[in-house]
């Protein structure tokens, strides 16, 4: 899945108020030798961190249904995971970095969230939508100190993009066969009385049937029925 959200991140960035721009959007971790090789407009989104976001996560299971709406597996709720990456812009004039930068910005805002009809076949496959934060305070995270002197570079501005994504939760469990018949009940007098069976196929004609039943029980005096 994590392919999966860094192609929609980079849609993301490729669009919006970078369309047309034809700004390179790339996933390199921005170390010193990468920036020495850097001979053109790029914004670099590099994931840095990943961190399973305990508040989603949920108990229970899943129905799986089929064409006919009929359930056929159970599975796990999915796990949600905060995907953080540091968005940077990289061009040979600060002032030129900073309009990048707010096109970023300008871009990604009002994308708070991504419908599942937007996302990648493995990723929209499981119906829900995606949230994305720009610019946040993510205290878990690692500070920006630690990433730029982890990538032996120099501190400069970035963005930090958080996109948080479900994972899907195996395995899955085989489902009971669905009920296709109504409920039998038999009753048979201790007098002698000849048994009898009736089926009903809702829970109230079964109460209807008991009922009845016991008003005969009680018509024909000391008889007791089973």
């Amino acid at each position: 899945m994590i392919h999966e959200v860094d192609e929609v991140l980079k849609t993301l960035l490729g669009g919006g108020a970078l369309t047309g721009s034809g700004i390179e959007v790339v996933l390199d971790a921005p170390t010193r030798d990468w920036a020495a090789r850097r001979n053109a407009p790029t914004i670099n989104a590099y994931l840095y961190d990943i961190r399973e976001d305990v508040n989603r996560r949920q108990r229970g299971h899943i129905p799986v249904t089929d064409e006919r709406d009929v359930v056929v597996k159970r599975r796990q709720p999915p796990r949600w995971f905060r995907l953080s990456y540091l968005v940077t812009a990289w061009t040979k004039q600060p002032q030129d970095e900073h309009r990048l930068l707010s096109a970023v910005l300008a871009t990604l805002i009002p994308r708070e969230v991504i419908a599942p009809g937007e996302l990648p076949a493995a990723l929209g496959a499981l119906g829900l939508s995606v949230p994305v934060s720009v610019a946040g305070i993510q205290t878990e995270s690692r500070s920006l100190a630690e990433i730029w002197s982890a990538l032996g570079g120099e501190l400069k501005p970035s963005l930090d993009v958080v996109v948080t994504a479900p994972f899907p939760a195996y395995p899955e469990y085989d489902a009971g066969p669905p009920v296709t018949e109504g409920a039998a009940v038999r009753v048979r007098t201790l007098d002698g009385g000849a048994g009898t069976e009736e089926r009903a196929h809702r829970p109230r004609q079964v109460a209807a049937i008991r009922a009845a039943r016991e008003a005969a029980r009680r018509r024909r005096g000391p008889g007791r029925a089973t």
